[in-house]
């Protein structure tokens, strides 16, 4: 990654930590010029993760930044990592797996190459970059509007190139539950989900307990729509009872404390 790349995200933890900063307590952080912190500041800007105020920089208040995968990949990595290691128990060699754009299925990507030769398609352009290097994987990388905030191609194109092709297994997730329904926050990310299960055999739907009894602004499916939903042991118990007298296939993965 960049420098500046990484530097920008530096500075969006920070903001996201303390919530509002003044652009000079910034730039002495950072140690670096206004000039510099407003150039990263300004992108940051457009890219919808951070808000710009008078002398000072805020998160959006929007749950925007929430969404961004450079962020996502840094939250609950163990609650990750024993997700994607339990999902493999789902993955056959010879099989077309496909990849959503969350961050729990691109942690996935290190571990397909032990169940090899797959096929795997992905919307996800860092998946697909860590997928690359692998020789007994042959990888689709789904076209379609590229969108910085998930680092994935969405829209239309997306959608139809979804549409043209036939996964044994789709790897997912979402951004929160309530009851038996998950939610994601941004309405294209949710017509390329639905495509995916549309285009699915399998579906497996790998969720970090802490995402139980929140809501997110679109419904993406009822849990029932998936396979398996493996969750992280932190699962309170009526949560778990729900879930399995509604019918949902549900597995609980110890996560590394």
């Amino acid at each position: 990654m960049a420098k500046a790349e990484d530097r920008r995200e530096e500075i969006a933890a920070y903001v996201m930590q303390l919530g509002q900063v003044r652009i000079d307590d910034l730039a002495e952080h950072f140690g670096v010029s206004r000039m510099t912190i407003h150039r990263h500041i300004d992108q940051l800007a457009r890219q919808g993760m951070l808000r710009k105020l008078h002398g000072s920089v805020s998160v959006q208040p929007s749950g925007i930044y929430e969404s961004a995968f450079r962020y996502r990949v840094t939250l609950a990595k163990a609650q990750k990592d024993a997700l994607a290691r339990a999902a493999m128990d789902y993955v056959e060699a010879g099989q077309v797996v496909m990849l959503d754009d969350s961050s729990t299925a691109n942690a996935c990507a290190s571990l397909l190459a032990e169940v090899s030769p797959l096929t795997v398609v992905t919307n996800n352009l860092d998946t697909a970059q860590r997928l690359a290097v692998c020789d007994e994987i042959d990888l689709i990388c789904l076209g379609g509007h590229y969108h910085a905030t998930y680092h994935a191609c969405i829209g239309l194109l997306c959608e139809r190139a979804i549409a043209q092709l036939r996964a044994n297994l789709l790897i997912c997730s979402a951004s929160a539950i309530r009851g038996t329904t998950c939610f994601i926050q941004d309405q294209q990310i949710v017509r390329v989900k639905q495509a995916m299960i549309a285009s699915s055999t399998k579906r497996i739907l790998l969720m970090d307990h802490t995402k139980f009894e929140r809501t997110a602004l679109n419904v993406f499916t009822d849990l029932t729509a998936f396979d398996a939903v493996l969750v992280t042991d932190g699962i309170a118990a009526p949560h778990r009872r729900q879930l399995e007298e509604a019918g949902v296939s549900l597995k609980i993965v110890k996560a590394a404390s």
